[in-house]
């Protein structure tokens, strides 16, 4: 896609109000995001690798390596329910680095209780309790990113 194609579709975003709009034309892709009246940037995507076959003989013997994982690099068990991030983002346990935390271990939440906030997009998102109960462990880093159904914390 050239650049004056890439112009005349922005323009046309602008004017048309359209919040999203992603165009694929050939191996190229073009997505573009609008909030407010503001356009993000846009730019072309890369064409995707090529995928290779590769065949690998038969004959050779197979070997199977088992490796022993000491007891503190197991993945932990947790008790109790989790509440699970909604989206991927960052993670922040309060509003601005210098307030403070939302909730503290051991403290009581109600539902609907803001909790935390995730930053995606340039967007603060309030994670609220969908349970009520104690938190018993906060599991993700403030200021770190989270995935999509990463738990966030343990309640009980």
């Amino acid at each position: 896609m050239d650049i004056k194609k890439i112009k005349a579709i922005v323009d046309m975003i602008k004017e048309s109000g359209i919040a999203e709009l992603e165009i694929t034309e050939g191996e190229d892709k073009l997505r573009v995001s609008c909030v407010s009246s503001v356009v993000a940037p846009v730019q072309p995507l890369a064409a995707a690798p090529s995928i290779h076959q590769v065949s690998i003989p038969t004959s050779l013997p197979q070997q199977t390596t088992v490796t022993h994982q000491p007891e503190e690099n197991k993945p932990k068990q947790i008790e109790g329910e989790t509440i699970n991030s909604p989206m991927v983002g960052t993670f922040y346990r309060a509003s601005s680095p210098n307030s403070n935390p939302f909730i503290q271990v051991g403290q009581e939440v109600k539902v609907g209780q803001v909790l935390c906030i995730i930053e995606a997009m340039k967007l603060m998102n309030q994670i609220e309790a969908d349970k009520a109960g104690t938190i018993k462990e906060i599991l993700a880093e403030d200021g770190k990113p989270v995935e999509y159904g990463q738990p966030l914390f343990v309640i009980a």
